[in-house]
Protein backbone atom coordinates (compact mmCIF):
# COMPACT_ATOMS: atom_id res chain seq x y z
CA UNK A 1 0.00 0.00 0.00
CA UNK A 2 1.42 3.39 -0.92
CA UNK A 3 1.68 6.13 1.67
CA UNK A 4 0.32 9.61 0.78
CA UNK A 5 3.10 12.14 0.28
CA UNK A 6 3.32 14.60 3.16
CA UNK A 7 1.97 18.03 2.31
CA UNK A 8 4.14 21.12 2.77
CA UNK A 9 3.59 22.84 6.13
CA UNK A 10 2.47 26.06 4.43
CA UNK A 11 -0.27 24.17 2.57
CA UNK A 12 -1.37 22.44 5.76
CA UNK A 13 -1.64 25.75 7.59
CA UNK A 14 -3.52 27.30 4.69
CA UNK A 15 -6.01 24.45 4.74
CA UNK A 16 -6.44 24.81 8.48
CA UNK A 17 -7.10 28.55 8.28
CA UNK A 18 -9.57 28.04 5.48
CA UNK A 19 -11.52 25.69 7.71
CA UNK A 20 -11.78 27.99 10.72
CA UNK A 21 -15.23 29.30 9.86
CA UNK A 22 -16.58 25.77 9.68
CA UNK A 23 -15.89 24.62 13.22
CA UNK A 24 -19.01 23.14 14.67
CA UNK A 25 -20.28 21.09 17.58
CA UNK A 26 -18.24 17.92 18.20
CA UNK A 27 -21.36 15.86 18.59
CA UNK A 28 -24.83 15.95 17.15
CA UNK A 29 -27.32 17.12 19.71
CA UNK A 30 -30.54 15.22 20.14
CA UNK A 31 -33.95 16.80 20.07
CA UNK A 32 -35.09 17.73 23.55
CA UNK A 33 -37.88 15.57 24.87
CA UNK A 34 -39.12 18.19 27.29
CA UNK A 35 -41.70 20.70 26.15
CA UNK A 36 -41.43 24.46 26.43
CA UNK A 37 -44.17 26.50 28.00
CA UNK A 38 -46.75 28.57 26.17
CA UNK A 39 -48.08 31.61 27.95
CA UNK A 40 -51.14 33.74 28.48
CA UNK A 41 -50.79 37.43 29.25
CA UNK A 42 -51.64 39.19 32.46
CA UNK A 43 -52.50 42.86 32.75
CA UNK A 44 -49.52 43.51 35.01
CA UNK A 45 -46.07 44.71 33.99
CA UNK A 46 -44.42 41.51 35.20
CA UNK A 47 -45.01 39.56 32.01
CA UNK A 48 -46.96 36.44 31.09
CA UNK A 49 -47.97 33.52 33.25
CA UNK A 50 -47.63 29.90 32.18
CA UNK A 51 -50.86 28.14 31.25
CA UNK A 52 -49.93 25.10 29.15
CA UNK A 53 -47.09 23.05 27.68
CA UNK A 54 -46.16 23.21 24.01
CA UNK A 55 -43.15 22.11 21.97
CA UNK A 56 -40.73 24.95 21.21
CA UNK A 57 -40.59 26.00 17.59
CA UNK A 58 -37.75 26.86 15.25
CA UNK A 59 -36.54 30.45 15.17
CA UNK A 60 -34.91 32.20 12.20
CA UNK A 61 -33.50 35.73 12.47
CA UNK A 62 -33.05 37.73 9.25
CA UNK A 63 -30.83 40.77 9.84
CA UNK A 64 -30.82 43.60 7.28
CA UNK A 65 -27.43 45.25 7.71
CA UNK A 66 -27.14 48.89 6.76
CA UNK A 67 -30.45 50.09 8.26
CA UNK A 68 -33.33 49.46 5.86
CA UNK A 69 -36.02 52.06 5.25
CA UNK A 70 -39.09 50.81 7.08
CA UNK A 71 -41.13 53.77 5.89
CA UNK A 72 -40.87 52.41 2.36
CA UNK A 73 -41.64 48.80 3.31
CA UNK A 74 -44.53 49.73 5.62
CA UNK A 75 -45.96 52.81 3.92
CA UNK A 76 -47.93 55.23 6.16
CA UNK A 77 -50.21 56.25 3.30
CA UNK A 78 -52.82 57.61 5.69
CA UNK A 79 -50.43 60.32 6.93
CA UNK A 80 -50.20 63.48 4.81
CA UNK A 81 -46.87 64.32 6.43
CA UNK A 82 -45.33 61.28 4.76
CA UNK A 83 -45.89 62.80 1.32
CA UNK A 84 -44.75 66.24 2.52
CA UNK A 85 -41.48 64.80 3.84
CA UNK A 86 -40.78 62.64 0.80
CA UNK A 87 -41.81 64.46 -2.38
CA UNK A 88 -39.60 62.30 -4.63
CA UNK A 89 -39.37 58.88 -2.96
CA UNK A 90 -42.75 58.38 -1.29
CA UNK A 91 -44.81 55.36 -2.36
CA UNK A 92 -48.18 56.45 -3.71
CA UNK A 93 -51.35 55.83 -1.72
CA UNK A 94 -53.24 52.69 -2.76
CA UNK A 95 -55.20 53.21 -5.96
CA UNK A 96 -54.83 49.81 -7.63
CA UNK A 97 -51.97 50.85 -9.91
CA UNK A 98 -48.60 49.02 -9.94
CA UNK A 99 -46.88 52.16 -8.58
CA UNK A 100 -49.03 52.43 -5.47
CA UNK A 101 -48.77 50.62 -2.16
CA UNK A 102 -50.99 47.68 -1.27
CA UNK A 103 -53.52 48.71 1.34
CA UNK A 104 -53.27 46.94 4.69
CA UNK A 105 -55.60 49.30 6.56
CA UNK A 106 -56.45 53.00 6.71
CA UNK A 107 -53.00 53.84 8.09
CA UNK A 108 -50.46 51.56 6.40
CA UNK A 109 -49.79 49.84 3.11
CA UNK A 110 -47.19 47.44 1.76
CA UNK A 111 -44.56 48.43 -0.80
CA UNK A 112 -45.68 47.05 -4.20
CA UNK A 113 -42.41 45.12 -4.57
CA UNK A 114 -43.42 43.16 -1.47
CA UNK A 115 -46.74 41.98 -2.90
CA UNK A 116 -45.75 38.36 -2.28
CA UNK A 117 -46.25 39.02 1.44
CA UNK A 118 -49.83 40.21 1.14
CA UNK A 119 -51.36 36.68 1.33
CA UNK A 120 -49.40 36.05 4.53
CA UNK A 121 -50.80 39.26 6.01
CA UNK A 122 -54.30 38.23 4.98
CA UNK A 123 -53.77 34.76 6.52
CA UNK A 124 -52.91 36.43 9.82
CA UNK A 125 -49.38 35.05 10.11
CA UNK A 126 -47.48 38.28 9.33
CA UNK A 127 -47.37 41.19 11.77
CA UNK A 128 -45.32 44.34 12.24
CA UNK A 129 -44.36 46.86 14.90
CA UNK A 130 -43.89 50.26 13.18
CA UNK A 131 -41.75 51.98 15.83
CA UNK A 132 -39.35 49.44 17.35
CA UNK A 133 -35.62 49.68 17.87
CA UNK A 134 -32.79 50.15 20.28
CA UNK A 135 -33.15 52.69 23.09
CA UNK A 136 -29.55 53.76 22.41
CA UNK A 137 -29.37 56.83 20.18
CA UNK A 138 -26.27 55.90 18.18
CA UNK A 139 -26.32 56.36 14.42
CA UNK A 140 -23.22 54.21 13.96
CA UNK A 141 -23.87 51.01 12.03
CA UNK A 142 -21.07 49.21 13.85
CA UNK A 143 -22.17 50.17 17.36
CA UNK A 144 -25.88 49.66 16.71
CA UNK A 145 -25.38 46.22 15.18
CA UNK A 146 -23.22 45.27 18.17
CA UNK A 147 -26.04 46.31 20.52
CA UNK A 148 -28.67 44.35 18.60
CA UNK A 149 -26.53 41.22 18.35
CA UNK A 150 -25.52 41.13 22.01
CA UNK A 151 -28.87 42.39 23.35
CA UNK A 152 -27.12 45.11 25.36
CA UNK A 153 -27.83 48.63 24.01
CA UNK A 154 -25.26 51.28 24.78
CA UNK A 155 -22.35 48.91 25.36
CA UNK A 156 -19.92 47.86 22.66
CA UNK A 157 -17.60 45.80 24.84
CA UNK A 158 -17.04 42.10 24.27
CA UNK A 159 -20.10 39.94 24.94
CA UNK A 160 -21.77 36.79 23.68
CA UNK A 161 -24.42 37.01 21.01
CA UNK A 162 -27.94 36.58 22.34
CA UNK A 163 -28.76 33.84 19.82
CA UNK A 164 -25.75 31.86 21.03
CA UNK A 165 -26.85 32.36 24.65
CA UNK A 166 -30.36 31.23 23.70
CA UNK A 167 -28.87 28.03 22.30
CA UNK A 168 -27.38 27.34 25.72
CA UNK A 169 -30.81 27.80 27.30
CA UNK A 170 -32.67 25.39 25.00
CA UNK A 171 -31.43 21.82 25.59
CA UNK A 172 -31.00 19.71 22.48
CA UNK A 173 -30.80 22.73 20.18
CA UNK A 174 -28.04 23.95 17.90
CA UNK A 175 -27.72 27.18 15.98
CA UNK A 176 -26.95 27.58 12.28
CA UNK A 177 -25.62 30.70 10.58
CA UNK A 178 -25.62 30.97 6.79
CA UNK A 179 -23.91 33.73 4.85
CA UNK A 180 -21.49 35.34 7.29
CA UNK A 181 -18.16 34.01 8.49
CA UNK A 182 -18.48 35.00 12.16
CA UNK A 183 -21.68 36.90 13.01
CA UNK A 184 -21.54 38.37 16.51
CA UNK A 185 -25.09 37.23 17.30
CA UNK A 186 -23.81 33.62 17.21
CA UNK A 187 -20.56 34.25 19.12
CA UNK A 188 -20.23 32.55 22.49
CA UNK A 189 -19.57 29.27 24.24
CA UNK A 190 -22.31 27.21 22.59
CA UNK A 191 -21.05 25.42 19.44
CA UNK A 192 -22.70 26.64 16.24
CA UNK A 193 -22.59 25.60 12.61
CA UNK A 194 -21.46 28.28 10.15
CA UNK A 195 -21.97 27.99 6.39
CA UNK A 196 -20.54 30.36 3.73
CA UNK A 197 -22.89 32.39 1.59
CA UNK A 198 -23.94 31.42 -1.89
CA UNK A 199 -22.60 28.52 -3.89
CA UNK A 200 -19.46 28.34 -1.72
CA UNK A 201 -21.58 26.41 0.78
CA UNK A 202 -21.68 23.41 -1.56
CA UNK A 203 -17.89 23.19 -1.91
CA UNK A 204 -15.84 21.00 0.39
CA UNK A 205 -12.75 23.13 -0.20
CA UNK A 206 -9.35 21.68 0.62
CA UNK A 207 -11.02 19.11 2.89
CA UNK A 208 -12.53 17.56 -0.23
CA UNK A 209 -9.05 16.56 -1.35
CA UNK A 210 -8.33 13.06 -0.03
CA UNK A 211 -4.62 13.65 0.62
CA UNK A 212 -5.17 16.94 2.40
CA UNK A 213 -7.99 15.49 4.46
CA UNK A 214 -5.93 12.49 5.55
CA UNK A 215 -2.85 14.59 6.36
CA UNK A 216 -4.77 17.08 8.48
CA UNK A 217 -6.61 14.37 10.37
CA UNK A 218 -3.26 12.75 11.20
CA UNK A 219 -1.94 16.11 12.35
CA UNK A 220 -4.97 16.62 14.60
CA UNK A 221 -5.48 13.05 15.79
CA UNK A 222 -5.03 13.85 19.48
CA UNK A 223 -7.59 14.04 22.25
CA UNK A 224 -6.90 17.68 23.14
CA UNK A 225 -9.81 20.17 22.68
CA UNK A 226 -8.25 21.81 19.59
CA UNK A 227 -7.84 18.50 17.79
CA UNK A 228 -11.36 17.41 18.69
CA UNK A 229 -12.80 20.71 17.48
CA UNK A 230 -10.81 20.51 14.25
CA UNK A 231 -12.03 17.01 13.45
CA UNK A 232 -15.61 18.04 14.19
CA UNK A 233 -15.24 21.07 11.94
CA UNK A 234 -13.80 18.98 9.12
CA UNK A 235 -16.65 16.50 9.37
CA UNK A 236 -19.16 19.35 9.49
CA UNK A 237 -17.82 20.95 6.33
CA UNK A 238 -17.83 17.74 4.36
CA UNK A 239 -21.30 16.82 5.60
CA UNK A 240 -22.69 20.29 4.84
CA UNK A 241 -21.21 20.30 1.36
CA UNK A 242 -22.56 16.83 0.62
CA UNK A 243 -26.02 17.63 2.00
CA UNK A 244 -26.42 20.82 -0.02
CA UNK A 245 -24.98 19.33 -3.20
CA UNK A 246 -27.35 16.36 -3.01
CA UNK A 247 -30.29 18.67 -2.33
CA UNK A 248 -29.46 20.82 -5.36
CA UNK A 249 -29.14 17.76 -7.58
CA UNK A 250 -32.47 16.43 -6.40
CA UNK A 251 -34.15 19.77 -6.96
CA UNK A 252 -32.46 20.46 -10.28
CA UNK A 253 -31.42 23.84 -8.87
CA UNK A 254 -30.86 26.43 -11.63
CA UNK A 255 -30.76 29.53 -9.41
CA UNK A 256 -28.27 32.29 -10.18
CA UNK A 257 -25.57 31.73 -7.54
CA UNK A 258 -22.96 34.29 -8.57
CA UNK A 259 -21.17 35.62 -5.53
CA UNK A 260 -22.01 39.18 -4.57
CA UNK A 261 -19.61 41.72 -3.17
CA UNK A 262 -19.35 41.87 0.60
CA UNK A 263 -21.68 44.41 2.19
CA UNK A 264 -22.14 45.85 5.66
CA UNK A 265 -20.17 44.04 8.35
CA UNK A 266 -19.44 41.02 6.21
CA UNK A 267 -23.01 40.35 5.05
CA UNK A 268 -23.68 39.54 1.42
CA UNK A 269 -26.07 41.52 -0.73
CA UNK A 270 -29.83 41.02 -0.75
CA UNK A 271 -29.48 39.29 -4.12
CA UNK A 272 -27.86 36.30 -2.45
CA UNK A 273 -30.38 36.10 0.39
CA UNK A 274 -32.72 33.63 -1.34
CA UNK A 275 -29.96 31.10 -1.98
CA UNK A 276 -28.69 31.44 1.58
CA UNK A 277 -32.24 30.90 2.83
CA UNK A 278 -32.55 27.82 0.64
CA UNK A 279 -29.39 26.39 2.19
CA UNK A 280 -30.62 27.18 5.69
CA UNK A 281 -33.95 25.48 4.98
CA UNK A 282 -32.25 22.36 3.62
CA UNK A 283 -29.87 21.99 6.55
CA UNK A 284 -32.46 22.68 9.24
CA UNK A 285 -34.94 20.29 7.64
CA UNK A 286 -32.42 17.45 7.48
CA UNK A 287 -31.04 17.97 10.99
CA UNK A 288 -33.87 18.59 13.48
CA UNK A 289 -31.43 19.62 16.21
CA UNK A 290 -30.70 22.79 14.18
CA UNK A 291 -33.56 24.86 15.61
CA UNK A 292 -32.09 28.38 15.64
CA UNK A 293 -31.07 29.98 12.36
CA UNK A 294 -29.46 33.25 11.27
CA UNK A 295 -29.38 34.97 7.87
CA UNK A 296 -28.23 38.45 6.91
CA UNK A 297 -28.08 40.74 3.91
CA UNK A 298 -26.37 44.08 3.32
CA UNK A 299 -27.03 46.85 0.83
CA UNK A 300 -29.72 48.71 2.82
CA UNK A 301 -27.79 51.94 3.47
CA UNK A 302 -29.70 54.04 0.92
CA UNK A 303 -28.19 57.53 1.20
CA UNK A 304 -28.72 58.37 -2.47
CA UNK A 305 -31.05 57.43 -5.33
CA UNK A 306 -33.14 55.19 -3.12
CA UNK A 307 -36.01 55.05 -5.56
CA UNK A 308 -39.71 54.74 -4.84
CA UNK A 309 -41.97 52.04 -6.29
CA UNK A 310 -39.01 51.02 -8.45
CA UNK A 311 -35.28 51.37 -8.02
CA UNK A 312 -32.53 49.92 -5.85
CA UNK A 313 -34.49 49.71 -2.63
CA UNK A 314 -37.56 48.27 -4.36
CA UNK A 315 -35.39 45.51 -5.84
CA UNK A 316 -34.02 44.61 -2.42
CA UNK A 317 -37.49 44.65 -0.85
CA UNK A 318 -38.74 42.30 -3.54
CA UNK A 319 -35.89 39.88 -2.87
CA UNK A 320 -36.61 40.07 0.85
CA UNK A 321 -40.30 39.32 0.30
CA UNK A 322 -39.50 36.29 -1.87
CA UNK A 323 -37.10 35.04 0.81
CA UNK A 324 -39.73 35.36 3.54
CA UNK A 325 -42.27 33.45 1.46
CA UNK A 326 -39.69 30.70 0.98
CA UNK A 327 -38.97 30.58 4.72
CA UNK A 328 -42.67 30.44 5.57
CA UNK A 329 -43.14 27.39 3.37
CA UNK A 330 -40.69 25.48 5.59
CA UNK A 331 -41.16 27.15 8.98
CA UNK A 332 -44.91 26.86 9.38
CA UNK A 333 -45.31 24.69 12.46
CA UNK A 334 -47.21 26.08 15.42
CA UNK A 335 -44.30 27.82 17.18
CA UNK A 336 -41.95 28.44 14.25
CA UNK A 337 -40.98 32.10 13.94
CA UNK A 338 -39.11 34.31 11.46
CA UNK A 339 -37.99 37.78 12.58
CA UNK A 340 -36.78 40.60 10.32
CA UNK A 341 -34.50 43.04 12.15
CA UNK A 342 -32.26 46.00 11.27
CA UNK A 343 -29.98 48.15 13.42
CA UNK A 344 -32.01 51.36 13.07
CA UNK A 345 -34.34 53.10 10.65
CA UNK A 346 -33.86 56.02 8.30
CA UNK A 347 -34.85 59.66 8.36
CA UNK A 348 -38.48 60.46 7.78
CA UNK A 349 -37.57 63.13 5.23
CA UNK A 350 -35.63 62.46 2.06
CA UNK A 351 -32.26 64.17 1.66
CA UNK A 352 -30.84 66.24 -1.18
CA UNK A 353 -29.72 63.19 -3.14
CA UNK A 354 -33.13 61.52 -3.08
CA UNK A 355 -32.13 59.09 -0.40
CA UNK A 356 -32.46 58.87 3.36
CA UNK A 357 -29.93 59.19 6.17
CA UNK A 358 -29.43 57.29 9.41
CA UNK A 359 -32.48 57.36 11.65
CA UNK A 360 -33.73 55.76 14.85
CA UNK A 361 -36.99 53.76 15.10
CA UNK A 362 -38.00 51.26 12.44
CA UNK A 363 -40.53 48.62 11.39
CA UNK A 364 -39.83 45.16 12.86
CA UNK A 365 -41.56 42.24 11.12
CA UNK A 366 -42.69 38.91 12.60
CA UNK A 367 -43.78 35.88 10.59
CA UNK A 368 -45.29 32.78 12.14
CA UNK A 369 -48.50 31.05 13.16
CA UNK A 370 -48.02 32.21 16.76
CA UNK A 371 -48.07 35.88 15.72
CA UNK A 372 -51.31 37.79 16.05
CA UNK A 373 -50.86 38.80 12.42
CA UNK A 374 -52.77 40.67 9.79
CA UNK A 375 -52.36 43.81 11.90
CA UNK A 376 -49.72 46.14 13.27
CA UNK A 377 -48.91 46.41 16.96
CA UNK A 378 -47.71 49.03 19.37
CA UNK A 379 -47.73 52.80 19.28
CA UNK A 380 -47.86 54.98 16.18
CA UNK A 381 -48.13 58.77 16.52
CA UNK A 382 -47.62 59.80 12.91
CA UNK A 383 -44.95 61.87 11.19
CA UNK A 384 -45.70 65.39 12.39
CA UNK A 385 -42.47 67.08 13.43
CA UNK A 386 -43.44 67.20 17.11
CA UNK A 387 -43.88 63.41 17.11
CA UNK A 388 -40.47 62.61 15.64
CA UNK A 389 -37.22 61.81 17.42
CA UNK A 390 -35.11 64.98 17.27
CA UNK A 391 -37.63 66.29 14.76
CA UNK A 392 -36.33 63.93 12.05
CA UNK A 393 -36.73 60.19 12.80
CA UNK A 394 -39.31 57.70 13.89
CA UNK A 395 -39.09 57.35 17.68
CA UNK A 396 -38.39 54.02 19.38
CA UNK A 397 -41.63 53.38 21.23
CA UNK A 398 -40.79 49.69 21.74
CA UNK A 399 -37.40 48.30 22.77
CA UNK A 400 -36.42 45.50 20.39
CA UNK A 401 -35.53 43.34 23.40
CA UNK A 402 -39.09 43.62 24.67
CA UNK A 403 -40.31 42.38 21.29
CA UNK A 404 -37.88 39.47 21.40
CA UNK A 405 -39.00 38.71 24.96
CA UNK A 406 -42.60 38.28 23.80
CA UNK A 407 -41.50 35.94 21.02
CA UNK A 408 -39.10 33.85 23.10
CA UNK A 409 -41.51 33.31 25.97
CA UNK A 410 -44.30 32.26 23.64
CA UNK A 411 -42.40 30.10 21.16
CA UNK A 412 -39.28 28.93 23.04
CA UNK A 413 -40.55 28.59 26.61
CA UNK A 414 -37.89 30.96 27.96
CA UNK A 415 -38.49 31.99 31.57
CA UNK A 416 -38.50 35.52 32.95
CA UNK A 417 -35.20 34.85 34.72
CA UNK A 418 -33.63 33.62 31.48
CA UNK A 419 -34.84 36.72 29.64
CA UNK A 420 -33.08 38.87 32.24
CA UNK A 421 -29.89 36.94 31.47
CA UNK A 422 -30.32 37.32 27.71
CA UNK A 423 -31.17 41.01 27.79
CA UNK A 424 -29.72 42.70 30.89
CA UNK A 425 -31.66 45.79 31.89
CA UNK A 426 -34.62 45.29 29.56
CA UNK A 427 -38.19 45.81 30.79
CA UNK A 428 -41.27 43.79 29.86
CA UNK A 429 -43.54 45.88 27.60
CA UNK A 430 -47.21 45.19 28.52
CA UNK A 431 -48.42 47.27 25.57
CA UNK A 432 -47.21 44.41 23.34
CA UNK A 433 -49.12 41.71 25.19
CA UNK A 434 -51.41 41.19 22.21
CA UNK A 435 -48.51 40.57 19.83
CA UNK A 436 -48.60 36.79 20.17
CA UNK A 437 -51.56 34.45 20.00
CA UNK A 438 -52.53 32.66 23.19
Amino acid sequence: MSTPHPLPRRQLLHSLLGLSAWLASPAKAQIATQSGAAYAYSSSTTGPKSIQKEAPGRLVVVFLRGAYDGLSALVPHGDADYYRLRPSIAIAAPDGSPQSCLKLDATFGLHPAMAALLPLWQQGVLGVIPCAGSPDATRSHFDAQHHWETGIPGKSSAASGWLNSLTDMTPGSRALGVGEANPLILAGRAPVQLVPRGQAATRAGSMGDERTHAALLRLYAGSDPLSQAFRAGADSRLQTSQTLTEAQMQAGNNMDTRQMAAADNGAGSAKGLRLDAQHLVTLMRRNPSLRLGFLSAGGWDTHANQGAATGALAQNLGLLADTLVQLRQEFSQANDMVLVLSEFGRTSAENGTRGTDHGHGNALWLLGSAVNGGRWHGRWDGLASAQLNEGRDLPVHHDFRAVLAQVLRRTQGISAAQLDQLFPGYAWDPSLNGLMRV
